[in-house]
This record gives structure tokens, C-alpha cells and sequence, in this order.
């Protein structure tokens, strides 16, 4: 599943690619945001990526689904 976190004051965004479901990725960013905790995550080859709370200006949590590529008949 593809995580885009967008930082304050930084004109590129931060993507990870993790083995976390959906749920478990929006509870690790609100449980960040109401601690004021940093938000950490593992991506899908085990490096530890920690971003502060407080330049988080914005998270999308992609579902993962690969669209088909191709020109298949349908």
C-alpha cells in the first residue's frame, strides 16, 4: 500500500511503500497527530521512515490496487 505524506515548507512529497493495511496506516497518522508524537513507519523493505507531526501538512493512503496495464480485450 502506497502512503503520500506531504511536509510543510518542502515543495516534494514524502511516499512510502508499506505492508500496512489501510486501517492500521490511519490509526499510526491520528495516533501522531493527537500525541504530537512522530509519525514512524516501516516501508515494504524494513527501513524505518520518521516523519515529525508537527510538519505533517497532509497523508493519503492509497487502497493498493494495481490498475491492469495493457490493451486486453475487455
Amino acid at each position: 500500500m502506497e502512503i503520500t505524506i506531504g511536509v510543510q515548507n518542502l515543495t516534494r512529497e514524502l511516499v512510502v511503500e508499506t505492508d500496512l493495511k489501510p486501517e492500521g496506516a490511519a490509526k499510526a497518522v491520528r495516533k501522531a497527530l493527537e500525541d504530537g508524537t512522530p509519525l514512524e513507519i516501516t516501508d515494504a523493505k524494513g527501513r524505518l521512515v520518521i516523519v515529525p507531526s508537527s510538519t505533517i501538512g497532509y497523508v493519503e493512503i492509497g487502497s493498493g490496487e494495481q490498475r491492469p496495464v495493457g490493451f486486453g480485450s475487455l
